[in-house]
């Protein structure tokens, strides 16, 4: 055996120590030492909803990748507000993380005061994925179509109840976009989630909503509920029978969702460069990537940089809207 092979790469080390590379080692061996038990990963809406379902499914992706398990924390409520309160409070550790969506920035346009400064208490780690949203009905209300669902608005306005998972959610978005346009005008009845909403349809309580894949697939694809359109720009890669809300007489309808991590705003940049790692690498797995998609979820897995700086031209696009 060659000594000198085995000596080599211990002396490089030994000498890099020496030259000045102790501070980056030393973060490099906490990244690495990080996490030594389980993190809760903070979701700010009840289960069953999209984004109860895709965190879980990154979730036991990265857990494998952590080495620890990573703790699905169901927050919902006040719009989000409560959980992601409860992120931005808690100790920049790395152990809290929160699993957040585009309502992080929708709520800084929607309520004036939030009891935590979007741009100062979060630190950013990855958007994950984007999905597009649904119009879906039960299947007793009589529309087949989306264009079939606008002329029977327009015949009695105000007479179908449309569930949406409050005012600052994509589907209440969604719905005021709807109310909207001339002669269309549906009833608006908040859940707390977008399961709860979705769960509303499908009893029956409720006719119409605007809801993401993956909350509602499962109960399409059983007949409980009817999918009339997308809501995005273009048709959906993974359900590209559906016509968009523009083509079926909605013209400039849309509506979609991000999903992503941020944490406390003081959390290690290791910890947080460990954290995309693990996450970049689940969203690559073939298997979560087919699951995701049968969702109709698009990958999206940006830096922390990369979301940090989407983050902010997400709140000043807001702004701007509100005004």
């Amino acid at each position: 055996m060659n000594v000198e092979v085995l000596i080599r790469p211990i002396a490089a080390a030994v000498f890099a120590i020496i030259l000045g590379a102790p501070s980056a080692w030393a973060q490099s061996s906490a990244g690495k030492a990080y996490p030594t038990r389980a993190i809760r990963l903070i979701v700010a809406y009840p289960p069953g909803g999209a984004s109860d379902i895709i965190a879980r499914i990154i979730a036991r992706g990265m857990s494998d990748g952590l080495g620890q398990s990573l703790v699905v924390d169901n927050r919902g409520g006040a719009d989000t507000i409560i959980g992601t309160d409860l992120v931005a409070k808690a100790a920049p550790d790395g152990y809290t993380v929160g699993f957040t969506t585009s309502s992080l920035v929708v709520n800084t346009a929607i309520y004036p005061k939030l009891p935590y400064d979007v741009l100062q208490d979060f630190a950013a780690v990855t958007r994950q994925v984007q999905a597009p949203y649904l119009v879906v009905v039960h299947p007793l209300v009589s529309a087949k179509s989306m264009s079939e669902l606008v002329a029977l608005i327009k015949s009695a306005p105000g007479k179908l109840n449309a569930a949406y998972a409050g005012p600052g959610s994509p589907s209440g978005l969604g719905l005021q976009q709807l109310n909207n346009y001339p002669g269309l005008k549906v009833v608006g009845i908040n859940y707390r989630g977008a399961g709860p909403a979705a769960a509303s349809v499908i009893s029956g309580e409720t006719q119409v909503a605007i809801v993401s894949v993956p909350t509602v697939a499962q109960h399409i694809q059983s007949g409980r509920l009817r999918a009339l359109a997308v809501t995005t720009a273009q048709r959906s890669r993974s359900l590209p029978q559906l016509p968009t809300a523009a083509e079926a007489g909605l013209p400039g309808f849309e509506v979609s969702n991000w999903y992503g991590l941020v944490v406390p705003a003081g959390t290690e940049k290791a910890k947080i460069n460990r954290l995309y790692e693990e996450s970049e690498k689940v969203l690559a797995q073939a298997a979560v990537k087919q699951q995701l998609a049968d969702l109709g979820a698009d990958i999206v897995a940006s830096s922390p940089d990369s979301f940090g700086a989407f983050i902010r031209s997400e709140i000043a696009r807001w702004a701007k809207l509100k005004q």
